[in-house]
Formats: structure tokens, sequence, C-alpha cells
């Protein structure tokens, strides 16, 4: 076996290695929460050493911050999904803000990333959310600014102010006594806010 072989080969029973312990994680914080979660318990699970765990995500928070970003990017498909049915570059903006406050009622969602995640991993949570949801919206709303259908402004700034409302109203949608009525006001409040992003016609 050469080289290059056993390299690949190496790097497959990694890849296997943290794809095993990033799906046992994931049920178990879904389940019994990010504290009654056993690293112990999900190695056996799994018939991997503590040692691994430690090797390729350096902890307990390192393990749930990757199955946060395995999360973030599920959802990221999902809302690629909803752009791409709209010809209209605003409508499928629109789409994909009011559609991600559905997200909110997925039971996985609402216990790992809206109530597990922020409270372990505070400012890394945010830096990877900086990274991909404020990045995916401000270059919506620069595409609508060239286009001359939103007004002028700085994109980054408005994308995380939107992407602030979107979280605060997705976690008050997911601890409300009834998520799906205030899934229905918060889709109809930020549609004004949006409205208000409109360039007026000259």
């Amino acid at each position: 076996m050469t080289d290059s072989t056993n390299r690949r080969s190496r790097t497959q029973m990694i890849a296997v290695t943290t794809a095993k312990l990033i799906a046992a994680a994931r049920r178990s914080f879904a389940t019994v929460g990010y504290a009654a979660t056993s690293m112990d318990e999900l190695c056996a699970e799994v018939g991997l050493t503590r040692g691994a765990l430690y090797h390729h995500f350096g902890g307990k928070e390192g393990l749930l911050e990757a199955v946060v970003r395995q999360i973030d990017g599920e959802i990221d498909a999902k809302l690629d999904a909803v752009w791409e049915t709209y010809a209209d570059p605003w409508e499928a903006f629109k789409a994909s803000c009011l559609f991600y406050l559905t997200l909110a009622l997925e039971p996985e969602i609402q216990r790992i990333t809206l109530t597990e995640a922020p409270a372990v991993l505070g400012q890394r949570l945010r830096d990877i959310d900086a990274h991909s949801s404020v990045g995916a919206i401000a270059d919506g709303l620069r595409e609508l600014m060239d286009a001359g259908r939103v007004r002028q402004t700085d994109p980054e700034a408005l994308a995380r102010m939107l992407n602030g409302a979107l979280i605060d109203a997705a976690l008050w949608i997911a601890t409300h006594e009834d998520p799906n009525e205030a899934l229905t006001k918060a889709q109809h409040s930020f549609e004004v806010i949006l409205f208000g992003l409109v360039e007026p016609p000259l």
C-alpha cells in the first residue's frame, strides 16, 4: 500500500470518526440536553475512546460547535432552496427571512441552536453566525441595493440588525406558549420591517 493510499485511508477513517461523534452528540443534545450529555457514554455508543473526542474536537464545547455548524449548514441549504423558487430577488429575500422563522418550530433547532448553543458557546456562536447568516443576508441586500430595490445603506450593518431581529423572534417563537400563534405574529411584523427597506419609486 502506497503512502498516498495510507493517507487517503486515514483521512476517510477520521471523517467516519468525526461523523459518528457528531451524530451521537446531536441526538443526545436534542433529547437530554448539553449538560446531561455524558462524553463517556457518547464515546461508548460509537465505539471510540475519549481521547478521540478531545483529539478531534478539543472537548465537549467543541463538539457542540461542530453540531451547530452542521445544523447551520442544513438551515442554509433550506434557505437556498426557498430562494431558488423565486425569480424576483426581493421576493426571494423576503420569503427566505420569513421561512427562517418557521424553523423555530423544530424541536431540535429550539433546543440546540436557540437554547443550548447561546448559553454554552457565547461569543463563539456569534462569530459562527456572523460568518454564515450575516454574510448571506448582506450579500442579498447588496444585490438588492445595486438593483435599486432597497434603500442604500451599509449592507453589513443592516444585515446584522435584521439577523438579530430574526434570531430574537425565533427564540420568542420557540419559547412561546403557542408557537404557531407567535410565528404568525412574528412573520407579519417582520414583513412590516422589510417594507420599510423598499426604495420608493421615482
